[in-house]
């Protein structure tokens, strides 16, 4: 394979054409050469973006394209499982829009075909591959915080359309499904922890799906909250809270959109010390490392087992908030 990934894109998402593909676009290491829709108006954002990019009447037509390398995958949530494992099976590397499945029986499935076929599949989420969480982490493992004794999450945003997809059933949307990766995720991801017991689960139930889920667990080293929401007003926070200080990431789900990412360290006496991330564009950053895990067979830091640990905890979130 060539040091320069062709990447197609399955389906014109407005997330595609506003985030994704721009991000392909700017990465190092590839090229966005390929769009899979039916309509060529759809198209046309596309073809701005990379002119003369070649255009697939069907997701079947573009995963049958020789000259593409690897897909991305923005469909509704039901339907990642299924395009995900169609495109590996002909031949092309995968990263598909979180979460990549709706069950951790699902990513079993999404498991044994990488390893049948030999081609990457991996789950997109961009903050892993920010570097406030890199920096987070240290500090974490190096003992600034001392103990730690307590996180909190919170990510919210306000959609209350029935047509969305987030507020369909037979999508896979819900808070859970939209969210749920990023409020629980990140708290494996910075504390290499998974929760031991949980404590509580409160659900919201609206149009069939869950709306607003508030939980407790309990982790073997700390008490977690967490909430969840698609009718509050937009916020996220984590705050991770120590024997000796407090880490805070003010933005740690959607920096540039929501504001300017930042690491925040509270010790005693009022003392803050701050570091901040003004330019860090994280889509761009995790197709970079796509790109480097194919072409230069570097490591993918976040393997599809990862992924499995998170919608595991996901799952048993949903089997408590719906009994």
């Amino acid at each position: 394979m060539a040091d320069h990934l062709r990447w197609g894109i399955l389906g014109a998402a407005k997330f595609a054409r506003e985030h994704m593909a721009p991000a392909i676009h700017a990465a190092r290491g590839g090229a966005l050469a390929a769009i899979a829709t039916s309509s060529r108006d759809k198209a046309r954002p596309f073809d701005d973006l990379a002119p003369g990019i070649a255009v697939h009447d069907s997701y079947e037509a573009l995963l049958a394209d020789p000259s593409i390398d690897a897909v991305y995958i923005p469909l509704p949530n039901a339907l990642h499982v299924e395009w995900s494992q169609k495109a590996a099976e002909t031949g092309k590397h995968v990263l598909c829009e979180k979460p990549i499945a709706m069950t951790a029986e699902g990513i079993d499935a999404l498991i044994e075909t990488r390893d049948r076929t030999g081609k990457l599949i991996a789950e997109a989420w961009m903050i892993a591959h920010h570097p406030q969480y890199a920096k987070a982490r240290a500090l974490i493992q190096d003992g600034a915080l001392g103990e730690i004794v307590r996180v909190d999450s919170t990510h919210s945003f306000y959609n209350d359309d029935l047509n969305n997809i987030r507020n369909r059933p037979e999508t896979g949307g819900g808070a859970l499904g939209d969210i749920g990766i990023y409020a629980f995720g990140s708290i494996r991801l910075l504390t290499g922890q998974d929760p031991q017991e949980m404590l509580s689960v409160q659900t919201d139930m609206r149009n069939g799906v869950d709306a607003t889920t508030h939980i407790t667990a309990r982790f073997s080293d700390f008490l977690y909250t967490g909430r969840i929401s698609m009718r509050a007003a937009p916020w996220q926070e984590i705050v991770v809270h120590g024997t000796s200080a407090v880490l805070r990431l003010p933005v740690p789900f959607n920096a540039q959109v929501f504001g300017q990412a930042s690491v925040e360290l509270h010790r005693s006496g009022g003392n803050v010390e701050t570091w901040r991330f003004p330019a860090e564009n994280h889509y761009v950053l995790q197709v970079e490392a796509f790109n480097r895990a194919v072409s230069e067979a570097a490591d993918w830091p976040l393997p599809l087992e990862f992924s499995r640990g998170t919608q595991a905890w996901i799952d048993s979130v949903r089997v408590i908030g719906n009994g």
